[in-house]
This record gives structure tokens, C-alpha cells and sequence, in this order.
């Protein structure tokens, strides 16, 4: 059947099966959204307050489930928008599709309003790009755009249609759905060296990433931890892939991890790494990281082994082949001293909590907002968050019970994330969907409440409001002879009050009394709801390894 360009585009999209975008119109785009009024029985559109916002949902959305997000916005200013948010998912290996419109081929590079080379903005930030410049190739270029975000390391991929290709008309055959490239298998002998150290090891800790996460291979990493008689860490893109309930799991490691998982892993005498980056935060001084430690490195990407960390055996290609063809080859075994040494690091770890706990100086701290939060959440509620204090007591107090419930920005550290991000999650999976934020992060995107309101997506925002920009405040306080420039807000606004004028309902809370009693309203509102905790501007967030420290430096008392 002949339809035009911007027909093709929305048809390609339902062919691929995508059942919800995220945009916001504007000239060079109204027909893509003509073509979107024509299908909107069988694709459904949300409209964002801003692009930015439209971007993070569509990120949130495919963290959520797995499935591609998309997200439509116009040419100039309506393309730029969303850098911050393909960047977002570039750095996290979040597939994802941006569709911008452009001006018409004929005023190409004629600074023609609203032009922009989008494609030359993105290209360090985006897995592929393409500028499609003739209509023949429309739905072809959807299709590999599809692929390409979905394969091997997943990202987002940008396609910017001029206006004229939208308009042009030409032939469309529906294709099925593009499947993955497939990776290549790693070499036996890669893996009977991984094998040979694993059955060698005393000590060994399991370490997963934002890969494994990905891969839905929780279940199979306890038990090979269970059959290693050893343990399981993770980096904060792993948080979810594996039951908190897990015995064998002691949470996230790193600069702001649990200080029993990032003690294990210095202790361990070889470390399993699945899907991880070695990034900067989760290793602290390189040359101090794991000094006499085997490590074996699983990844899709044969840019990450070495290049952070030297590995022992780094393995490239298929992860989950890989890992079932190792984990098949490993022996029971019996580890009783590990166990004993790391039963004795979570002893230390309550311990320092409880202290902390203690010492604080507040009516309500965060750990009380987390431990009312895990008690009352229903099963399966996704948690969101924005990048700051919060985001990192989330990540260490959070119970998570299935994969994909953790949304958060890891690798840019996107502030104004976690709103648009909270509804796409909440889109995609219509499950109860909480958003962990600060008063700093929230006023850089509470505009999307509005989104929230207009569709009625029953997010609940937990703030923690400390009146400052804690985690900048806090590396103040240790290593600035706090001298807080900029850091203290002085903001006079009601956050209960924003939120009614928003058509939401806005509760508040400065008691652990007075917020269980407004969490569990929320659960029930089933609508919007903001909760405005009031906790202290001093509280830190540790463990905490210094900048340029390592281990050896960890912070476990303020």
C-alpha cells in the first residue's frame, strides 16, 4: 500500500511493537503526529511537558521492560532537548529511539529556522545515527534502528527525517519484527580457563552489572554462587538482577556501596565479573583495585576488557552462553573460612548502620524512610530515583524482589531524571511505581508532574527534603573545610502546595509516623501523590570512599 513518509514511520513503529512513544509536536514533525492521530487505536502517545522529560520516560520505559523506548520531537531546539536524555542511555546501555523531524532536503544547511544537524550533535552520544534523506529508505532505516539499539550493547539510536520525506509517498510491505545480530561465542578454551579458576578459588565473589541485570540471570547467579560457596556483589546498574532476599547477595559495592560487599570483594581471591565496566566509582584507585585478585570479565563489548581494570581472562561475545558454559563446568565446593570472614564484615556493617542511626540527630532519617517504604510497597513496585544523597541511600537500603524494578541514571548522572523516567516505568508496566528524589533534583524537571496529572500515572514521589544539594554538600563538609558555596538552597517553596497546584495530592512528613501514614495513603490514592519527608541537611550518606582513594580508605563513621 502507498503511504507517505511520515505514515510509513508510525506504521513501521506498531510493525516493530511498540505500543507507546513519548513525544512533543512541533513543525517539522506534524506529520509524523497526523500520521500518530491516524493509529492512535493501536499506538498510544504521551504528551511530556518537555523533550527532556519525553527522552527520560522513553529511557525509563525500556529499563522497565526490556523493550525498546521511542520518543518524537521536533527539529532545532526540540532535537536538543533530548541530548541529555540520549546521553543518559548511551552511557547505560539503554536501547532506545529518537525520531526528530528536520527541515525539508531543499533548505538543508541554509541555517533555515529551527534547522539543526542533529545527527552531527549526537553522534558521540548515540549508538548509530541516520539522516534520511529520501522516503524509499524510511522504513528499512526504522527496522535497522530497531536492531541496532537492541543488539549486543544496547543504546539509543537517532533518526532525523526531513519534512519533505514525511510528506513523499512511496510503497509499504509490513516485515517482522528485526531480531537481535547475534554475538559470537566465546572460544572454549576462554572458557576452561574460567572454569579452571573458579574451581581454584577460596575466595570467590561474583560481581554483576548492568550486563547480567539485563539478561534476566538472577536466578542462575545464586545458584552458582550456591555451588561456589561463595558470594555476590554488585555495581549500582546491577541493583535488581538478583532478590535481595538471596543469602548469598550483599549489595551494591563501591564508592557509596555496602561496606561488607566492598570489603568481600577486596578480600575475594577471585572476582567473576559479569556485565561490569570497572567504572571509576565502583573501582576507586585503579592501581590500588584488587591487587593479587583473579579476575575473569564476561561482556558483550570487547572495548570493556582491559580497559579499565587488567583482567585475568576476559571473555567477549553471547554473556548468557558464556555463563551457562561456565557455570556448567564448575564443582560443588566448600568454602567455610570465606564464609566466616564475610558473616564478620555484615556483623561490622550493622553495627556501624546502628551507630549511625544513633548518632543522628533528626525526628526522621533516610533509613527510616526505606524501612517503612520496604515494608509497605506491593510486590514487584518499581523504584525510580534522581542522582544525588537519595539515590545512593535507595541503592543501599531498597529490598528489590525482581528484575527491572530499579530505574535510575548510573553512568551521566542525570539530575531531573528520575520523574520522566518514573513515568515511563509506570507506563510500561502498570505497576505501583515510586520515585526517590531530592528537592534539588526534583526542581530541575518537576514540570513533568504535569504528564503525571494529565494521564493520571499513579507515581509516588517520596522527596527528601534537606534544604540543600546534599551530596555536593557533603564532599563540602570532608574535603572542602565546608565551605558550602552554593550548596544551601534557601528555597522557600511548598512542595505540598506545588503539588496540588499540579492537580496532584501532596502529603507531609517530618515523623517516620507521619510518613508511613502518608505512604500507605498514597499506595491507595492511586494517583499522583507527592510526599514531602523533611530530613537533615547533614545527613551523609556511608560508606564513602574518598576521590583518589581506595578500600583501604573507606568512611563508615561521619
Amino acid at each position: 500500500m502507498k503511504l507517505t513518509g511520515a505514515e510509513i514511520v508510525i506504521k513501521t513503529l506498531i510493525e516493530q511493537g511498540t505500543t507507546d512513544v513519548f513525544g512533543y509536536p512541533g513543525g517539522q514533525v506534524l506529520n509524523l503526529y497526523d500520521a500518530l492521530y491516524k493509529e492512535s487505536e493501536n499506538i498510544n502517545h504521551i504528551l511530556t511537558a518537555h523533550e527532556q522529560g519525553a527522552s527520560h520516560a522513553a529511557d525509563g520505559y525500556s529499563r522497565a521492560t526490556g523493550k525498546v523506548g521511542v520518543v518524537i520531537a521536533t527539529s532545532g531546539p526540540g532535537a536538543t532537548n533530548l541530548v541529555t536524555g540520549i546521553a543518559t542511555a548511551m552511557l547505560d546501555s539503554i536501547p532506545m529511539v529518537a525520531i526528530t523531524g528536520n527541515v525539508p532536503n531543499s533548505l538543508i544547511g541554509k541555517d533555515s529556522f529551527q534547522e539543526i544537524d542533529i545527527t552531527g550533535v549526537t553522534l558521540p552520544i548515540t549508538k548509530h545515527n541516520f539522516f534520511v534523506s529520501r522516503v524509499e529508505d524510511l522504513a528499512d532505516t526504522v527496522r535497522e534502528a530497531f536492531r541496532i539499539a537492541k543488539s549486543g550493547r544496547p543504546g539509543p539510536v537517532l533518526i532525523d527525517i526531513p519534512k519533505d520525506v514525511q510528506i513523499a509517498t512511496y510503497e509499504y510491505e509490513p516485515q517482522p519484527v528485526v531480531e537481535k545480530i547475534p554475538l559470537d561465542l566465546a572460544r572454549q578454551e576462554e572458557i576452561d580457563e574460567a572454569i579452571r579458576l573458579l574451581n581454584e578459588a577460596e575466595r570467590p565473589y561474583i560481581y554483576i552489572g548492568g550486563g547480567a541485570a539485563g539478561l534476566g540471570l538472577g536466578k542462575e547467579i545464586e545458584a552458582l554462587a550456591e555451588r561456589l560457596d561463595g558470594y555476590i556483589g554488585c555495581t549500582f546498574m546491577g541493583l535488581s538482577a538478583v532478590n535481595n532476599d538471596c543469602d548469598r547477595f550483599l549489595g551494591m559495592q563501591g564508592m557509596h556501596g555496602h561496606y561488607a560487599s566492598s570489603m568481600a570483594q577486596k578480600e575475594a581471591d577471585l572476582i567473576f565479573a559479569i556485565g561490569v565496566r570497572f567504572s571509576d566509582r565502583a573501582t576507586g584507585n585503579v592501581k590500588k583495585f584488587a591487587t593479587g585478585t583473579k579476575i575473569v570479565q564476561l561482556d558483550p563489548d570487547f572495548a570493556e576488557i582491559n580497559k579499565n581494570v587488567q583482567v585475568d581472562v576476559g571473555i567477549v561475545g553471547d554473556v548468557a552462553d558464556s555463563f551457562a558454559r561456565i557455570a556448567k563446568g564448575v564443582a560443588q565446593k566448600s568454602h567455610p573460612e570465606w564464609k566466616k570472614t564475610v558473616e564478620q564484615l555484615r556483623v561490622d556493617e550493622n553495627r556501624y548502620i546502628a551507630e549511625a542511626e544513633q548518632e543522628a540527630n533528626a525526628p526522621l532519617t533516610p533509613k527510616q524512610i526505606f524501612d517503612i517504604i520496604n515494608a509497605r510497597k506491593p510486590a514487584g513496585t518499581v523504584i525510580a530515583t534522581d542522582v544525588g544523597q537519595h539515590q545512593m541511600w535507595t541503592a543501599q537500603y531498597v529490598s528489590f524482589d525482581r528484575p527491572r524494578r530499579f530505574v535510575s541514571s548510573g553512568g551521566l548522572g542525570t539530575r531531573g531524571f528520575g520523574l520522566g523516567a518514573a513515568i515511563g516505568a509506570q507506563v510500561a508496566t502498570g505497576d505501583c511505581t515510586v520515585l526517590i528524589t531530592g528537592d534539588g533534583s526534583f526542581g530541575m524537571n518537576l514540570n513533568e508532574l504535569a504528564t503525571a496529572v494529565s494521564y493520571n500515572i499513579p507515581v509516588i514521589i517520596v522527596l527528601m527534603n534537606n534544604g540543600v544539594l546534599g551530596m555536593v554538600r557533603q564532599w563540602q563538609t570532608l574535603f572542602f573545610g565546608k565551605r558550602y558555596s552554593n550548596t544551601v538552597l534557601g528555597r522557600q517553596t511548598d512542595f505540598v502546595k506545588l503539588a496540588e497546584a499540579f492537580g496532584a495530592r501532596g502529603y507531609r512528613a517530618a515523623t517516620p509516623e507521619e510518613f508511613e501514614e502518608a505512604f500507605v495513603k498514597a499506595i491507595a490514592d492511586r494517583c499522583p501523590v507527592v510526599i514531602d519527608t523533611l530530613i537533615d541537611s547533614d545527613a551523609f550518606v556511608l560508606p564513602m570512599l574518598p576521590p583518589g582513594g581506595s578500600i583501604d580508605d573507606i568512611i563508615v563513621r561521619k
